[in-house]
């Protein structure tokens, strides 16, 4: 082929391949130089957050500067912000509510964007009863608790063998809620019996960068990552805000490192399945998309920890109580506050 067809051919192929990526939906070419020059100032890191009442006060702060030349880039639906904040390049996107939203938000922008770590932040329910409204908790380890294995025959039980066990789909090791524990008429432990039966916790299926493509391993409890722990232990010793108005809390909100958070499809507003998470799971932060975002996390390879601020005791409080309504903004900005003092420290 000759020189001058060789080159009209390739033009040939590039605008094909721009016509195809725009009418397929995939990102477009023009979209593709913006991710490589935004790419060349990197790494960044992620800032991933569920909704705009908990995003808005930290693209409003100072500490915010945003990129001059790509303040932002808009793809599948999600907006990523580009800037800097305490003197680190980050990039924020929002998820929006629920797993699903979480996990696609995290996977596009662990997968179009070089990024060295993941900070998921945002307010949760409490299942801890020796923690309060305000507070600020950073588990070291999360768990997806809406996969299930429904116990279908009525009367079977813990030794009685689950649908696909012996397949390897589903497992008995990590445990189950008895429904007719929960029933009104149970008294001292003894309870009647209930047609929902059991309902068994099940871990992931992921599949890491590292894995074999298609070979499945399991993932229940995902660890954050070490040195993003042990820096947020100088955290501490923070004085966070206690008073929206006139209300105040009985006392300042603290900062504390904890074992586990839960995260599943479900808000949690009952006080019996909160005391089960708190009992059976050691769970203080309950939430919508933490979970998710470790899970993309760590199969993706990328270092990541969620810093979640307790709005509400899941279902903990009175019958007319309605603590998210008046603390929501309060835990709000307590995590932003973690967050901008945990990034200053991070790359100190």
């Amino acid at each position: 082929m000759g020189g001058h067809l060789r080159v009209v051919f390739v033009g040939f192929l590039v605008l094909v391949v721009g016509i195809v990526s725009g009418v397929d939906g995939a990102v477009s070419h023009s979209d593709i130089k913006k991710i490589s020059r935004i790419n060349k100032e990197g790494p960044y890191l992620g800032l991933v957050v569920p909704n705009s009442f908990e995003m808005n006060p930290l693209l409003q702060s100072p500490s915010f500067v945003p990129d001059h030349k790509y303040p932002y880039l808009d793809l599948a639906g999600r907006r990523f912000r580009i800037g800097q904040l305490e003197g680190a390049k980050v990039i924020v996107v929002m998820t929006g509510l629920s797993m699903l939203n979480a996990g696609l938000a995290t996977q596009l922008l662990v997968s179009l964007f070089k990024v060295g770590g993941v900070l998921h932040f945002g307010i949760a329910g409490n299942a801890n009863p020796s923690l309060q409204i305000g507070d600020v908790t950073i588990p070291q380890f999360w768990a997806h608790t809406g996969l299930w294995n429904w116990q279908q025959r009525y009367g079977d039980g813990p030794e009685d063998e689950l649908a696909l066990e012996s397949n390897g789909d589903y497992t008995r090791k990590i445990g189950y809620i008895k429904f007719s524990d929960y029933n009104n008429g149970t008294t001292n432990q003894n309870s009647s019996e209930n047609l929902l039966n059991n309902v068994w916790y099940q871990p992931e299926e992921i599949f890491p960068v590292a894995g074999t493509p298609e070979v499945r391993q399991h993932a229940f409890w995902v660890p954050v990552d070490k040195h993003y722990f042990a820096v947020a232990k100088k955290l501490e010793d923070m004085k966070l805000g206690n008073c929206v108005n006139s209300t105040c809390l009985p006392r300042a909100p603290v900062v504390m490192r904890v074992q586990k958070g839960i995260s599943a499809n479900v808000f949690v507003d009952n006080g019996a399945y909160r005391e089960f998470l708190y009992t059976k799971f050691n769970a203080t932060p309950v939430d919508m998309e933490s979970a998710a975002v470790a899970l993309v996390c760590h199969q993706q390879k990328i270092p990541f920890i969620a810093i979640r601020a307790l709005s509400d005791l899941a279902g903990g409080g009175s019958s007319v109580s309605n603590e998210a309504a008046i603390f929501a903004s309060l835990a709000a900005q307590n995590a932003i506050d973690v967050v901008l003092r945990f990034i200053a420290l991070l790359f100190s």
